[in-house]
């Protein structure tokens, strides 16, 4: 038994035009279905609320006001659920609708809750389709057409494998539509080595992704020790190739060795950052070499505003070192900042020692 996520771009679910591309949803739930009934664990993460939306009140171009794309995700939500609850349901399975926010990622109770309810509607053998709630979200806290939400849905669920379905066939080395000299990449295992690969943040009309959003969501994945693969969505078996463990379609990421725990990649890549504490050459080496909690000795500037409890990058000079859950606000490590723990004390008698304690701090 294994347990997989597939992810659907607005690609995948619809045309340009907007209209749903059944064809395409039909096969994918095929594959749900066949893999449920084999004893597998499914979970769908889907885009294409606002796309459909779209479509119904023929809007000719994706909206770019937040409050237009918000309407539009409400009027195409329900009946884009409507037809994957059909399609799963003429195969015999279960489905449910869950709506998640960025916020629901990023604060750490709700995190959790999230996962416990998914956690239960895989034990009741449901399948969890799943969106972004568009109608509630921002620019600022959104995940790129979903690709991020999926690989956080892949962690909550300990997934086996993230499958991230696109309109080509994987990541390339350079725009296989510009550059006739374009290869497919087969497989990734050092994220760092893609910095000589043009990776494209260009999106369909009316996605809001790319192929940058993919990556970064295989590299969280890979990061929790959960394989990844970016493939094509479009041709047929394709899904039910990579499902069945196939290596030859696609581009593969595999799991990461080196693990951190669920609550680091929590917080390196969900808990917004509320500002930026500034060390001195000693205390990032300490950070990075060392893995010791940052003591307010060794903070030479505090910017932005945040109170205990906040997540902060690290930085030294603007190079940042890490991320990490302060236990200071921001006025209080300026009045301490550069002190001795004993001096911190005399100023502020209840203060715990470390600024940021290493348990609660993640290098990026």
């Amino acid at each position: 038994m294994a347990r997989y996520v597939v992810k659907l771009g607005s690609s995948i679910v619809a045309e340009d035009s907007g209209a749903l591309r059944a064809d395409v949803l039909a096969r994918v739930c095929d594959e749900v279905a066949a893999r449920h009934a084999a004893g597998d664990e499914m979970v769908v993460v889907t885009s294409g609320a606002i796309a459909h939306g779209m479509r119904v009140m023929e809007l000719p171009m994706r909206p770019r006001a937040v409050d237009d794309l918000q309407a539009a995700s409400a009027v195409g939500q329900g009946k884009l659920y409507r037809v994957y609850d059909e399609l799963l349901r003429e195969r015999g399975i279960t489905s449910a609708q869950v709506l998640l926010t960025f916020f629901d990622m990023s604060a750490r109770t709700h995190y959790l809750n999230a996962r416990q309810t998914l956690r239960r509607l895989i034990e009741w053998r449901v399948v969890p389709v799943i969106n972004e709630n568009d109608t509630t979200t921002t620019d600022e806290i959104s995940f790129g057409d979903n690709d991020f939400l999926a690989a956080q849905v892949a962690i909550l669920i300990a997934a086996d494998r993230l499958v991230l379905l696109t309109d080509t066939h994987g990541l390339y080395s350079a725009d296989p539509r510009t550059d006739p000299t374009a290869h497919l990449i087969a497989e990734v295992t050092d994220f760092e080595s893609l910095g000589r690969v043009e990776i494209t943040h260009a999106t369909s009309p009316l996605g809001s992704g790319g192929m940058r959003s993919k990556v970064v969501a295989a590299e969280m994945a890979t990061a929790a020790g959960i394989p990844a693969v970016i493939c094509s969505g479009l041709q047929a078996g394709t899904l039910e190739a990579v499902l069945a463990g196939e290596r030859g379609l696609g581009t593969h990421f595999p799991a990461q060795q080196a693990r951190y725990s669920s609550f680091k990649l929590w917080l390196r890549y969900a808990k917004p950052s509320h500002g930026t504490i500034v060390v001195d050459a000693g205390a990032a080496r300490a950070l990075r070499d060392g893995g010791t909690s940052l003591l307010p000795v060794g903070i030479v500037d505090v910017r932005g505003g945040f109170d205990a409890g906040d997540a902060v990058h690290v930085t030294e000079g603007s190079a940042v070192i890490g991320k990490g859950i302060t236990n200071y606000s921001a006025p209080e490590l300026r009045r301490v900042m550069g002190m001795k723990s004993t001096q911190v004390r005399e100023v502020l008698p209840r203060a715990t020692d470390e600024a940021v304690h290493r348990d609660y701090f993640v290098l990026v």
